[in-house]
């Protein structure tokens, strides 16, 4: 599975984008104890934080929580040759998805019993489920027949697809409480991000100047968090009177922002020492 806007979509929103803005963050480093890898992926209001990590590189891929007191819990459905945990939200319903023992992808949702659901759209080939919202909403992607596109998947249990106009694929990485989805699409032969927003209507989202931009997380005050090329890899965030801040983490290269919560938490990873590292940003640094 991967991952036009303008002409195609309504683009007004991030046309105007006004700059970088220079708002600090204190960064703290996540590594899961023996861990080569550690990858965070979601953070709900609570601070909880749910991940990948691998315990040499290229080994096995097992989800994780991280929870208040500090505490690692590893994340695998039963049975599976490997699982990503990716969401979660404040009820602490934690979606992502898993391979089974035949090499397809399929979407999961722990529930707080500790109960694993299997998510797939009906005819799916293969399903990702990358992130939730407090409402119980779902969205990710899945491939059938036809390509590769987004779902959200309602609280009733109803699957919607999601399709960029015109994009070879669409996938939906997140959702906020609105049900404003940010995701990336491809077309025009690259990777894209885009702004689905709860009108319908879709706009893309371009850092000035950067070769590449991919948005993966939405908090409710309609921040957006992912990273972007230029061509080494930072982290951002948006906001919504279109500013933006830039984050690197110190000493390291490559940070990758994935999930911002309400309180402006931002989880991602970054790279330094031959390891790969998450990290948890907080604003007032």
């Amino acid at each position: 599975m991967n991952r036009l806007l303008c002409g195609l979509l309504t683009c007004s929103l991030l046309v105007g984008l006004t700059g970088p803005a220079q708002a600090q963050y204190t960064f703290a480093t996540l590594d899961v104890p023996g861990a080569q890898v550690t990858e965070a992926f979601g953070i709900n209001q609570a601070g909880q934080i749910v991940g990948v990590y691998q315990l040499v590189v290229g080994g096995v891929l097992h989800g994780f929580l991280l929870d208040v007191d500090g505490t690692y819990t590893t994340i695998d459905v039963p049975g599976a040759t490997f699982t990503l945990a990716l969401g979660i939200n404040d009820a602490g319903q934690i979606v992502g998805y898993y391979r089974d023992a035949a090499g397809t992808n399929h979407g999961f949702l722990l529930d707080m019993n500790g109960s694993f659901t299997t998510l797939d759209p009906p005819g799916a080939l293969a399903t990702d489920a990358f992130g939730i919202n407090n409402a119980g909403q779902i969205v990710g992607g899945y491939d059938d027949a036809g390509g590769t596109h987004g779902f959200l998947l309602d609280a009733d249990g109803s699957y919607i697809t999601l399709d960029v106009p015109e994009a070879a694929t669409t996938f939906a990485e997140g959702i906020n409480g609105a049900g404003q989805i940010v995701g990336l699409y491809y077309a025009d032969g690259r990777q894209q991000s885009f702004l689905l927003d709860v009108d319908g209507t879709y706009a893309a989202v371009l850092i000035p100047g950067a070769t590449g931009t991919y948005t993966f997380g939405i908090n409710d005050a309609g921040q957006i968090v992912g990273y972007y090329s230029n061509p080494a890899i930072h982290g951002f965030v948006l906001d919504v009177d279109g500013s933006y801040t830039t984050l690197d983490v110190p000493g390291g290269s490559g940070t990758q922002a994935y999930r911002i919560n309400s309180l402006g938490q931002i989880v991602g990873q970054y790279a330094a020492g031959g390891r790969i590292h998450g990290f948890l940003a907080t604003p007032g640094g």
